[in-house]
């Protein structure tokens, strides 16, 4: 049961970055059905860009409170972040809007593979490591289990973003045009919506939570790597895909699913397989778990089926 409890920890702190990395999918699903597979280049982005900036806070003022420091580099990620989901958006997305499909889903692959490049000659191939030391260093047991002040913050953080956005959605006016748009953007436009201007808010939200789930992702693990938003795009993706693509809700269910799925197969596999597979293997009872839901239920936990727009 300790080992069930501290799988179960893992994998709601894994399962909240997965939620938020797949809220920027979805959004953009919701609204363009266009999957933006450079998102979890955007997440990796944050985190580069956060380690730099507490890297050189560190230098300058290392008197500074160690949570000042990780949250000023926490405040430069997300705005630079955002502004690289608009200038995606807007450079290479816009112009294939209404394109054939298949044009935007290699522009999104390219760009992908560009920026991992792109960080890769910034920051190099190495690993680079989160100052963890900075931040609280509490340890705490539940029922067996031991979560740190980290893993807390960064639980209570993604419920907070994921109400807010829910909010941000259901109850604001930027919300109402996001639904109309979704729903019927040449009607939305009529009557007097700037689409234009919703696709590219909706590109700098997501963005904006990627950044985030960036850094919770170099905080939890201590380290950053150029390639590291590939696999995590994947995963988030598959999350968004396994709640129902363009649901909201679907995509919170979906990534917190995955990640206590992928953290209790890492728990468990080397028993279930009398060894034969180590933890390294984790990644197949997620995928097996999607497939499985896919086949029973193709659009999703929580989707609807679509119609194609005329």
């Amino acid at each position: 049961m300790d080992i069930f409890a501290q799988q179960l920890v893992n994998g709601l702190v894994l399962g909240s970055v997965y939620a938020l990395v797949a809220l920027g999918y979805t959004l953009v699903y919701g609204i363009l059905e266009l999957i933006n597979f450079a998102h979890g280049e955007t997440t990796m982005m944050g985190a580069m860009i956060s380690i730099t900036v507490i890297g050189a806070m560190v230098g300058v003022a290392p008197d500074l409170p160690g949570v000042i420091i990780v949250l000023t580099g926490l405040l430069v990620a997300i705005p630079s972040c955002m502004l690289l989901g608009y200038s995606i958006e807007r450079v290479a997305y816009r112009p294939l809007r209404h394109a054939p499909r298949l044009a935007p889903l290699i522009t999104a692959i390219g760009l992908s593979i560009v920026l991992q490049n792109v960080a890769m000659l910034i920051w190099g191939k190495q690993y680079i490591a989160f100052p963890t030391t900075l931040l609280p260093q509490g340890r705490h047991e539940i029922f067996g289990a031991t979560i740190t002040d980290v893993q807390i913050m960064i639980l209570v953080l993604t419920v907070t973003l994921m109400l807010g956005l829910v909010t941000m959605v259901n109850r604001t006016r930027l919300g109402r045009a996001m639904r109309a748009t979704a729903q019927a953007p040449a009607v939305a436009q009529l009557m007097g919506v700037n689409i234009n201007a919703v696709i590219s808010a909706t590109f700098v939200i997501g963005a904006g939570l990627a950044a985030i789930a960036g850094v919770m992702v170099s905080a939890n693990y201590g380290q950053a790597h150029y390639h590291m938003g590939f696999l995590l795009g994947l995963k988030a993706f598959s999350a968004a895909v396994l709640g129902g693509i363009g649901n909201l809700t679907g995509a919170m269910l979906g990534g917190m699913l995955l990640g206590i799925i992928e953290a209790l197969g890492a728990g468990y596999i080397g028993a279930l397989t009398g060894g034969f597979l180590g933890s390294h293997y984790q990644d197949i009872f997620a995928f097996m778990v999607l497939i499985l839901v896919l086949t029973l239920k193709p659009s999703g936990l929580l989707g609807s089926k679509s119609v194609e727009r005329a």
